[in-house]
């Protein structure tokens, strides 16, 4: 286990569902990765690198609703610009993506 944080710090933390609207290959990725484009509503749209190729193909992913940190500072990987974290359990270094169990309007917040 990490080490403890405080309430007042997890609330800084913006998790929100986002749908995700595009997918490419990242080959200039130093691991298997895809670029995703994900609609989080008001807030826009935001881009994301995720190393979920193992489990994930392409099409599977398109319309799939996501849940992602979406106040984390920009984060050049390789040639890209990653705008957002997008959340997975990781099990046997296999990423299995977090969601709503029912759809829900993008940009909800996740508390």
């Amino acid at each position: 286990m990490s080490d403890a944080i405080s309430f007042e710090d997890f609330t800084k933390v913006d998790l929100r569902v986002g749908t995700i609207i595009k997918v490419n290959d990242f080959p200039e990725a130093r691991n298997p990765a895809y670029q995703l484009t994900i609609d989080f509503g008001d807030l826009g749209i935001k881009k994301s690198s995720a190393q979920i190729t193992t489990r994930y193909a392409k099409e599977d992913l398109l319309q799939r609703q996501i849940i992602a940190v979406v106040n984390f500072p920009k984060k050049q990987i390789a040639n890209f610009q990653s705008e957002c974290l997008v959340l997975g359990a990781v099990d046997d270094k296999d990423v299995i993506l977090l969601n709503p169990e029912t759809k829900v309007k993008n940009g909800t917040a996740v508390n």
